[in-house]
């Protein structure tokens, strides 16, 4: 491949690709580590089967904001209800700082696991890190910097080669469904399909997408509609690859935890931590330090997402001016909801909360937002008062409605188990 070519396809990726990595977060590294644990190889295939639903939706959300010129929660503000679109950004908040704080807790604590101290320490200064770098760095340093982050999920690919993997049953299990209708099974479900199609990547990809056209100068879709077809082609192109990146991975993480922890007869894993911990007399040392450094990398990524894609609603919802592009003294109010959701998810680690619970709270939370919020984006997408000429086709709309039901469906469930 030629400089040219590369530089071609390093331009494409972006919104889409930092997206998808942001979504193998910490806590979601403990989700993907307790489904392998608990029950092997046998549950890969619901993230092959969420990919179509996580990158059509997403796509959708990124075709918003490019098209519109807008985020998610400004569009809600000019055409619906108020009151559903506070309803919405409170949910957000909420579930957010959860994750947040989860994620710094987790973040903190794996920095124990190489370098030995008080986890809570680290936790703050990743929170305050944070918090600095996304403030006062510009927006395009930052971009490249979340870009590049990305490669830290390779870490997981390595901890796979260094397991014992029976590759016959894992490929098995990751194309062929495997479902029991039982609590078990329906609860890693619901936290695997929880994990993976999350109302923060909603809101982060869609203003990224806004971000982009300020930073290259130029106009929404609408507005200069021959770009349309080039740039909806970017969009699908880093979307797909980002979601598939992103799934892919915690379809690694399944593995790795599978081939490791549950065939040594460790089934429950309360954090990404206890599974790294786990992982050390059972895969090595090298595969345990890739596993923790991977928790760090993953949450210098998704946090300022979490943090980023909560301040892009609430500026909105408010109409305060808003961007990553912008400077702090021009954007007072969004930098300071930034710094405000991080430093709560870091107060969250004084009271000792069980990192369990909160995830399981965030997921509730998570769950209630994501198919209203799902439909109203669906509900944009379709209309042409909001879209023009730029609505999307039948195809996409069938995959965005499919992933609306499955999404509808698991919080039913989550309710009943």
């Amino acid at each position: 491949m030629t400089e040219t070519r590369r530089r071609r396809w390093y331009s494409v990726l972006g919104p889409g690709l930092v997206t998808g990595a942001a979504d193998d977060d910490p806590s979601g590294i403990g989700t993907y580590s307790q489904v392998g644990a608990q029950f092997g190889y046998t549950q890969p295939w619901a993230l092959l089967f969420s990919l179509p639903l996580m990158a059509s939706i997403q796509e959708i959300c990124a075709r918003i904001g490019a098209g519109t010129g807008r985020g998610i929660a400004q569009n809600l503000k000019e055409h619906y209800p108020l009151p559903l679109l506070r309803m919405v950004v409170l949910l957000l908040l909420v579930a957010n700082v959860i994750n947040l704080g989860a994620d710094l807790g987790a973040m903190g604590a794996a920095l124990t696991l190489v370098v030995p101290g008080p986890a809570l320490p680290a936790t703050i200064v990743f929170g305050v890190a944070s918090i600095l770098l996304e403030v006062f760095v510009s927006y395009a340093r930052y971009a490249v910097f979340l870009k590049w982050a990305t490669l830290s999920l390779f870490s997981y690919f390595a901890v796979v080669l260094l397991a014992e993997v029976d590759w016959r049953a894992a490929l098995w299990g990751t194309v062929v469904p495997n479902f029991v209708f039982s609590k078990e099974h329906v609860t890693a479900l619901v936290a695997v399909l929880g994990t993976t199609i999350s109302p923060y990547l909603f809101f982060w990809q869609s203003g990224q997408e806004v971000e982009e056209q300020h930073r290259r100068h130029v106009k929404p879709l609408m507005v200069s509609p021959r770009r349309a077809g080039s740039e909806l082609r970017r969009i699908r192109v880093d979307t797909l690859i980002g979601m598939a990146f992103s799934n892919l991975t915690a379809i690694v993480i399944v593995i790795a935890t599978a081939a490791t922890l549950h065939r040594a007869g460790i089934t429950e894993i309360d954090s990404a931590v206890e599974a790294a911990t786990a992982l050390r007399p059972l895969a090595g040392d090298l595969a345990f330090a890739l596993f923790a450094i991977g928790i760090i990398s993953t949450g210098l990524l998704a946090v300022p997402v979490l943090a980023g894609s909560a301040a892009y609603a609430v500026a909105e919802m408010f109409g305060w001016r808003e961007g990553l592009n912008q400077r702090p003294r021009e954007a007072k109010a969004f930098y300071a909801v930034i710094a405000l959701a991080t430093l709560a998810g870091v107060g969250m680690n004084f009271f000792e909360v069980n990192p369990m619970k909160a995830l399981y709270w965030a997921a509730v939370v998570n769950g209630l937002l994501a198919p209203p919020l799902m439909i109203v984006t669906m509900l944009i997408a379709r209309n042409r008062r909001v879209m023009g000429g730029l609505v999307i086709g039948r195809w996409l709309a069938f995959w965005g409605w499919l992933s609306t039901a499955v999404m509808a469906g698991v919080a039913v469930l989550f309710t009943v188990v």
